[in-house]
C-alpha cells in the first residue's frame, strides 16, 4: 500500500509541496519577495541570478502554475514601452506557509 493512501492527510501537502518542487517556481518566489515584478523582470532576473537559461513559454508555464495553486497573482497590466501587448505585473500572495505535522494541515499567510 502506499503511502498517501494510508495517510490521505498527507496528499494535501505533497500538492502544494510538489508545486514549489522545480527550482524555476522557487527562483520565481525569490525573485518576486516583497515586491511587485513584471513578467519580463522575472525573466531577466532568472537568467542573471540563477543562470536558468529558458523559452519565455516556459516561463509563462511556471507562472501560471503558481498562479492556479494560488502562490502568486497578477495584480495589473504594464505597457512595455516597446509597443505590443502589455505585460503582467505579479505579486506574492502567500508569504509563509506553516504545516502542522500532527494534523496534516496547511495554513498561509
Amino acid at each position: 500500500m502506499r503511502w498517501g493512501r494510508s495517510h490521505p492527510e498527507l496528499s494535501g501537502i505533497m500538492a502544494f509541496l510538489s508545486a514549489l518542487a522545480g527550482g524555476p517556481r522557487w527562483a520565481i518566489i525569490r525573485i518576486i519577495g516583497n515586491d511587485e515584478k513584471s513578467t519580463s523582470e522575472i525573466y531577466d532576473e532568472i537568467i542573471s541570478r540563477y543562470g536558468f537559461f529558458m523559452p519565455r513559454s516556459l516561463l509563462y508555464y511556471h507562472l501560471d502554475n503558481l498562479e492556479r495553486m494560488g502562490i502568486i497573482e497578477m495584480v495589473r497590466y504594464q505597457e512595455t514601452g516597446k509597443g505590443g501587448a502589455p505585460e503582467k505585473v505579479w505579486r506574492l500572495k502567500i508569504k509563509r506557509v506553516i504545516i502542522d505535522l500532527v494534523s496534516g494541515s496547511i495554513k498561509f499567510d
